[in-house]
């Protein structure tokens, strides 16, 4: 369901994209924000794993309770060995990175060995491993390239409800319905975009429950987390990086406020993997 639910969520996201351009600018609108879009977000997803371990200081490591865990669970599930790296961080948390399965990054921060048991630690890891093996990184860059294509045009709306149109007849163009385009489609297209980080993390957590061998591991390594980081959040948080790693670093909230989070409901991550445990 959540592979699905992906591929309902980024054909939608493309199906806004081609009515926003043609809204705006046709379709030589929709197709230059598109490309303009790629080159941004294909180029960070080339070098995520370079620039994302830069940001946050990492050091790669090829010993300890870290990397002993991630070899474990490459060499049971036959899965290519990645880099690994820990980060100067007293709050425990963890996020992978990497074009590809031959190119992946997993990263713990050095606070999370003092919270997590080395079966738990286990859990956590197979769950970046699970990100990696389903190429979540390709998947997030194209959403948030087509999303960047979005907000891009509905930039150029309000240039063009300033102008009295862009790329279309002036009797086509209504001003104020450019402005409500310009206002609406770039958080349409947010919301979408983390819709699939969500269904991703419920897809990730599925994985990794698989390849550590038992899903109460992660189940209780997530309780874990959630409490740790709500008492103290990571500081220097990039939000544009937030939604890489396994619990949000960020304060989150309900309500409305739900709705714009990267990550699901903790408590329903816990409880589907303790179903599966059942």
């Amino acid at each position: 369901m959540n592979i699905l639910r992906t591929a309902i969520l980024l054909t939608v996201l493309t199906l806004g994209l081609v009515f926003v351009g043609g809204m705006i600018g046709g379709r030589g609108g929709a197709l230059f924000a598109l490309i303009m879009a790629s080159v941004i977000n294909m180029g960070s997803y080339w070098f995520s794993d370079k620039i994302v371990i830069k940001m946050y200081k990492g050091n790669q490591v090829t010993s300890g309770p870290l990397f002993d865990v991630v070899t474990e669970i490459c060499q049971i599930n036959q899965l290519p060995m990645p880099k690994v790296y820990t980060l100067p961080q007293a709050t425990p948390n963890a996020f992978a990175t990497g074009r590809n399965p031959e190119h992946a990054v997993v990263a713990a921060t050095e606070g999370i060995t003092q919270v997590l048991s080395r079966d738990e630690l286990k859990g956590v890891m197979a769950h970046e491993m699970s990100h990696v093996m389903h190429r979540d990184i390709l998947i997030g860059s194209i959403a948030a390239t087509i999303a960047g294509a979005i907000a891009y045009l509905a930039h150029m709306a309000q240039w063009a409800a300033i102008f009295g149109g862009f790329g279309r007849d002036e009797e086509d163009s209504n001003p104020l319905a450019l402005i409500v385009l310009a206002i609406i489609a770039p958080m349409a297209a947010m919301l979408i975009q983390m819709a699939i980080s969500r269904s991703r993390e419920f897809e990730a957590d599925k994985g990794g429950a698989q390849l550590c061998g038992n899903p109460l591991f992660l189940a209780n390594a997530l309780r874990k987390l959630e409490n740790a980081n709500e008492s103290a959040p990571m500081p220097r948080v990039n939000e544009a990086t937030a939604h890489m790693f396994i619990v949000n670093p960020l304060r989150g909230g309900g309500g409305v406020k739900a709705l714009f989070t990267t990550h699901p409901p903790m408590a329903e991550r816990i409880r589907r993997l303790e179903e599966m445990a059942q």
